[in-house]
């Protein structure tokens, strides 16, 4: 059984992800700091659409497809979240830090 490491694991996505290699520093903590906000906006929804959705089960008068739409959007948002975490994490690891990221984005 051929086994790969996780450091192994992790060279190889990054060979993947050859675009992120030839950015400038400047570049991919711009990049980064955007998408930490982005990831952060998305948890909020994310996190929204899941109250909603177990609101909704609980209450009797909600129909089978509606509580099935719901669960549907709550499952997709899951799915993109989760690639744009990944995204975020090879970026980040090209970058080979966690840039200062402010707690809102309101200014």
């Amino acid at each position: 059984m051929n086994r790969i490491g996780l450091s192994d694991a992790n060279d190889e996505g990054e060979e993947r992800e050859s675009r992120f290699s030839s950015m400038q520093q400047s570049e991919l903590e711009a990049l980064a700091v955007s998408g930490i906000l982005e990831h952060r906006r998305l948890i909020a929804a994310d996190e929204a659409v899941y109250e909603e959705w177990t609101r909704a089960t609980s209450d009797p008068s909600i129909s089978g497809a509606v509580l099935k739409s719901l669960q549907e959007e709550y499952v997709a948002r899951q799915k993109k979240s989760e690639a744009k975490q990944e995204e975020l994490s090879e970026i980040i690891d090209v970058l080979g830090y966690v840039p200062q990221v402010p707690l809102d984005d309101d200014k």
